[in-house]
């Protein structure tokens, strides 16, 4: 793969398709790879989370490198709860060096959400402060004014919740990640395509890419735990009731169902510009999915 090449398809005007991988909690890279060879043709590009949940695995900029190497497309996450300015910047760095130039900007999920809630959070940056750096970086400039020898462009990514009640704290922040420079974003897991539809009206107000959250549901339990813990996660009772009617190993086929109907739905209607598949260790659904979506190849009009 060439460098920009997920900015191009961005821009292409075709629908576009992205995935997330969670990398191991450990140096055991064996299905991490094999996620990679299996998807990597299949979609635009391939987010790794960092420390999702706050829970410590593999960095995404060691996954971003795999995939790279594998001849995949990687977007790399960059959380600010761990680290300082200064331990983000020399990461954009590496993945400048490494021709790693997608990044999606998050603030990160609270410590008391993981598996060591004694860790000590950082937040030197939220995730506005650190689009403001990656943009600062590629003119040429740290946050301090200091000069760089050399940094290559970057796509820069934002993340934002259609699903939250209420929307308008959401759709501020949205409009200052737009001014600081954020040119596409991958939502939360979307289910009501209602709430999705108003937030569309704002967003498709501001001059960015819209890539709906895709999230793939795999028990009803799964759904009432994101209902109770996830904050902006609204599955409705309708999609819960349809989980709860299938036999219990046929939970996953229903799940896959759910996303196909909401992915061809998003594209026939031309709701937004693409989608991104969360599916939580289930990427070997992912080019079930894809299959039974269908051809998602002609321009959006």
């Amino acid at each position: 793969m060439g460098r920009g090449n997920f900015k191009r398809a961005l821009y292409s005007k075709r629908f576009i398709v992205t995935a997330e991988i969670g990398p191991p909690k450990g140096t055991n890279l064996d299905k991490f790879s094999r996620d990679v060879a299996l998807i990597k043709d299949l979609v635009d590009g391939i987010n790794v989370t960092d420390h999702q949940k706050s829970v410590m695995r593999f960095p995404s900029i060691g996954g971003c490198m795999l995939i790279r190497e594998a001849g995949g497309e990687p977007i790399l996450q960059m959380t600010c709860r761990d680290r300082n300015r200064l331990a983000l910047g020399s990461e954009l760095l590496l993945a400048s060096s490494r021709g790693i130039d997608n990044v999606l900007c998050l603030t990160g999920d609270s410590i008391l959400l993981g598996d060591q809630p004694q860790a000590k959070p950082v937040f030197d940056l939220d995730s506005v402060q650190l689009i403001q750096m990656v943009r600062a970086f590629e003119s040429g400039r740290d946050l301090g004014g200091n000069s760089l020898d050399g940094v290559g462009e970057f796509c820069v990514g934002a993340t934002v919740t259609p699903d939250a009640d209420p929307i308008e704290p959401q759709l501020l922040k949205f409009a200052k990640k737009v001014q600081a420079g954020a040119e596409f974003f991958q939502t939360q897991a979307i289910y009501d395509l209602d709430n999705f539809k108003y937030f569309m009206a704002e967003a498709k107000k501001f001059p960015v890419k819209i890539l709906a959250g895709i999230l793939l549901l795999t028990s009803p339990a799964m759904a009432h735990y994101m209902n109770h813990h996830v904050p902006g996660m609204c599955v409705p009772q309708s999609v819960i009731d349809e989980m709860e009617k299938a036999p219990k190993g046929e939970r996953l086929k229903r799940g896959i169902e759910i996303a196909v109907r909401m992915i061809k739905t998003i594209r026939e209607e031309g709701l937004c510009d693409g989608v991104h598949l969360m599916t939580i260790g289930k990427e070997a659904a992912i080019p079930e999915i894809l299959s039974l979506v269908g051809d998602m190849s002609c321009p959006i009009q």
